[in-house]
């Protein structure tokens, strides 16, 4: 397997919107080896100057992490080519077919070297906001195995953040809703983010350390969508509102 092969496949199907055939049904590989061909996937990216904005989790759900046949989370990377403005506007040719999720952001005061426990994590948070995340597998039928999404960066595309507030450990069920031109299109709690998004984060500095990816002073971690997926529609406003922490929007033309 010739992961440099695999990772420009994934980087072609990303940026001429063209999707592709599930690489695990031709080819095995670990999940260890997925994780190396989506680092070979962005440092494509990183090559063309993008540069890394933080991570984002994903399968946290304990729902999720049963349905997928797993016991832990995933993670991807964020880049700054990802980060669509708050109030902004993207294009619907951009996605292959893309979905969006609300989630809650938490943005990092200062390096994190290795693993955080729980209770020390307010020393390296200064701020968190409500937040949507844009997927978009490059796989046709949005199909694929755990080590195909994990390769593809875990569909990451685009983050919208709100404004941010002083973080509060006071989160672990708050309404969280998605809605297309103010029309409610799902709705969960932050409690189904691991049962405290914090605990999301958590995860995040241990995984972060075990694949040797820095968190830097000012990054973004993404915690996990509370919702599921919705597919995104011409025309419309998308809209999340986390309660407690506050809202965020982008429109699609």
């Amino acid at each position: 397997m010739d992961i440099n092969e695999i990772a420009q496949i994934f980087d072609n199907a990303a940026i001429n919107t063209n999707p592709v055939k599930q690489i695990s049904e031709a080819i095995k590989f670990s999940l260890d080896e997925a994780y190396a061909i989506q680092k070979a996937m962005i440092d494509l990216r990183l090559k063309r100057g993008e540069r890394i904005i933080g991570l984002k989790m994903g399968f946290t759900s304990e729902a999720k992490m049963r349905q997928m046949g797993v016991r832990d989370m995933i993670w991807g990377r964020l880049t700054d080519e990802m980060m669509v403005e708050n109030g902004g506007t993207v294009r619907m040719e951009k996605y292959i077919h893309a979905r969006a999720e609300p989630e809650i952001c938490f943005r990092v005061s200062q390096d994190i070297e290795g693993e955080v426990l729980l209770d020390d994590l307010d020393q390296y948070v200064d701020g968190m906001a409500c937040a949507i995340e844009i997927i978009d597998s490059r796989f046709e039928n949005f199909k694929f195995s755990l080590e195909d999404v994990v390769a593809d960066n875990c569909s990451s595309t685009g983050v919208v953040v709100g404004d941010w507030i002083t973080p509060s450990r006071e989160i672990k069920n708050l309404k969280m809703t998605l809605s297309f031109d103010n029309e409610l299109k799902a709705e969960g709690s932050s409690f189904d983010i691991l049962g405290d998004p914090w605990r999301s984060l958590q995860a995040a500095t241990r995984l972060a350390y075990q694949y040797g990816e820095k968190i830097k002073a000012g990054h973004i971690i993404m915690a996990g969508a509370s919702t599921a997926a919705i597919f995104i529609e011409k025309g419309t406003t998308v809209s999340a509102e986390v309660g407690g922490i506050g809202k965020c929007s982008f429109n699609v033309i």
